[in-house]
């Protein structure tokens, strides 16, 4: 599903990244075509690398289609605000083998050209879903087998201590607020991973990225 009209994108990754991916790109500059002040304006930021080009909508997958495999591995992110947070979770996500990142429809970051640019062009090729209601949608996943588990700095088991294999759900909470109560409350588990420092959690994609390659060590042994 694209949504709106075409978009700008922005840095030599996510440039390369798009025109070997799904969407189309329209048009391409670089600095042998503008001058830097132009590319500027063109990308809206100054970390354009150089590297600018206009690429058709993004393709938003089908949400319910992201869990067809019996080893489906999604991450659900709860109103995660902050587009690069969201970039930097799909390039882990997408390094990591998942099946694809699901986000909220409202209050909620899309992939944007920051996001694209923070995932370093992994959204490119990478399934994002968006859903309207994430609690609904995680009742649908647990009808589809799978298993749900929420990231709580609080939660009494570890990471490490949870089967992280087979058709699985892992879910982050927004910056600050983490996981709404019903949001926690449709998930089958809660996991926390221990910090040893003074800063008391992780940053939501710092702790996307540690669930996700737990999850895929585990797979790779079984």
């Amino acid at each position: 599903m694209t949504m709106g009209g075409p978009q700008i994108i922005y840095g030599r990754r996510p440039v390369a990244e798009a025109q070997r991916g799904r969407r189309r790109v329209l048009r391409a500059w670089t600095g042998a075509d503008l001058e830097l002040d132009e590319l500027t304006r063109l990308a809206g930021s100054p970390d354009h690398q150089g590297a600018v080009a206009e690429v058709e909508p993004y393709p938003y997958a089908d949400p319910a289609a992201l869990l067809d495999s019996p080893e489906a591995l999604v991450v659900a992110l709860d109103q995660v605000q902050d587009p690069r947070n969201l970039g930097a979770v799909c390039r882990s996500a997408e390094a990591a083998g998942a099946a694809g990142v699901v986000i909220c429809a409202r209050r909620a970051a899309a992939i944007t050209a920051a996001a694209c640019k923070a995932s370093a062009g992994a959204v490119e090729h990478l399934a994002v879903a968006r859903v309207t209601n994430l609690a609904d949608w995680l009742g649908l996943a647990k009808d589809a087998g799978a298993w749900i588990y929420g990231a709580d700095a609080q939660a009494a088991g570890p990471y490490t201590d949870t089967d992280l294999t087979g058709k699985l759900v892992l879910v982050l909470g927004s910056e600050g607020r983490g996981l709404r109560p019903r949001v926690a409350a449709s998930c089958d588990a809660l996991v926390s991973i221990p910090v040893a420092g003074r800063v008391a959690s992780l940053n939501v994609s710092a702790a996307a990225t540690a669930l996700l390659f737990e999850s895929m060590r585990q797979r790779s042994r079984r």
